[in-house]
């Protein structure tokens, strides 16, 4: 079975329209587990609605405790031989599930890659851009990669990579603690296009990138 771990925090918008669209998309036997912090919007009463319809459950925390932690509660609650990851704002097209898990047939790890042929990023500024590209410098000089989009959030596993990962980030690229963990992994990157949210606010500022330094830092010195 599938898994498919979709942590939120004040996606209350965006649930219904990600949710469907999965539906519409996977084929098989699969399950939606919603990881929410405490949304103040309503995210997880709004995810509970469509349970009746979707093979969904929502793990509801006491608070906004990151998003690495969220995806191993997330993995810990679902039941599938196979884990994907992804964000809830519709950045990552659920269209791409499909492929990502087939490509699970030959690999270890499958990355949604915005830098592979094919993929690519729609709309973003110039100042984003270089943000990224900054981000994707750091984490080469320090980690070992082996995918053409290492600070991907968008990627699938089998359950027994999360299992033998110690994971020590605290934010959004728990990817890099998966690579830096596992050497050898068979990789393959799925190109994918990345779209801004759907909805709402972006959770991407100042704070996260420092929250991103101290991963890295966490991850190499964890290794020691």
């Amino acid at each position: 079975m599938l898994s498919i771990i979709i942590p939120t925090y004040n996606e209350r918008e965006n649930v219904l329209p990600l949710v469907g669209r999965i539906g519409r998309s996977v084929r098989g036997e699969y399950e939606l587990v919603i990881v929410d912090d405490n949304s103040p919007d309503g995210t997880a009463a709004e995810a509970e609605a469509l349970s009746n319809s979707y093979p969904l459950r929502v793990v509801k925390r006491k608070g906004k405790l990151g998003l690495t932690s969220a995806v191993i509660d997330g993995v810990a609650a679902s039941k599938g031989a196979l884990i994907v990851v992804m964000d809830a704002d519709l950045s990552h097209p659920p269209e791409k599930i499909p492929e990502l898990a087939e490509a699970l047939s030959k690999s270890d790890l499958a990355v949604g890659s915005r830098m592979a042929k094919g993929g690519g990023v729609e709309s973003w500024p110039m100042h984003r851009r270089l943000i990224s590209k900054c981000a994707e410098l750091a984490a080469r000089l320090v980690i070992r990669c082996g995918t053409s989009d290492p600070l991907s959030g968008f990627f699938a596993a089998k359950r027994e990579i999360f299992l033998k990962t110690r994971f020590r980030t605290k934010g959004y690229k728990l990817l890099l603690n998966i690579l830096e963990d596992n050497p050898g992994l068979r990789i393959t990157d799925v190109p994918y296009v990345f779209r801004d949210r759907h909805a709402g606010k972006t959770k991407l500022g100042a704070f996260e990138v420092f929250n991103y330094l101290a991963d890295l830092a966490r991850i190499k010195r964890g290794k020691g």
